[in-house]
């Protein structure tokens, strides 16, 4: 066990939360049987959270409160918009409030929400099911350690060519090599 050890770039960090919306209602959970693990400094939680926890040590509980740019980001009424059912799977079996995930133009998944269905074609939103929204998270570190270098290898791997991402990774203290090639 490593005393004193803070939450901060290259740290492997295990964390229970308890996510909130704007309303108060629970989103999400996780807890100390089933926690989530990750690596910190990689863009593997939603900005605003990561930076939130930083600083913190095993044992400390916080509330983070994240705005919706520092989330899922601002709802965008561009994302709405009208499909036809014959580019679906089974189009005539869509229903209000099913999900698909599609590929954009350049290979990225997708994630879309069926919001109406008409007889030749149905309203998507590719918006985050929390976009827009002001998120609170109640976290509790339950452990940190240094990460190995195998497992920041794999995180580097997985960062993409986007340097949105690459000066965020910076803002929280990551010095990517080179987010878009493999070390």
């Amino acid at each position: 066990m490593t005393f004193g050890m803070q939450v901060g770039p290259d740290t492997y960090v295990t964390l229970a939360y308890t996510l909130y919306g704007e309303d108060g209602e629970v989103i999400d959970r996780t807890d100390d049987e089933e926690p989530l693990s990750y690596l910190h400094g990689y863009g593997q939680l939603v900005p605003g959270l990561e930076r939130g926890i930083e600083g913190m040590s095993k044992g400390d509980l916080r509330s983070v409160v994240v705005q919706a740019t520092e989330g899922y980001g601002e709802y965008d009424p561009e994302a709405v918009f009208e499909v036809e059912k014959s580019d679906f799977p089974h189009p005539d079996e869509l229903a209000v409030g099913d999900e698909f995930v599609a590929e954009s133009d350049d290979g990225q998944g997708i994630s879309l929400t069926v919001l109406e269905v008409h007889s030749d074609s149905c309203v998507v939103d590719t918006n985050h099911a929390l976009a827009g929204e002001v998120l609170r998270f109640e976290v509790t570190v339950l452990d940190i350690r240094a990460a190995t270098d195998s497992e920041i290898r794999k995180a580097e791997q997985t960062l993409a060519p986007d340097e949105a991402l690459v000066n965020e990774l910076v803002t929280l203290g990551r010095k990517p090599r080179d987010a878009g090639k493999p070390s």
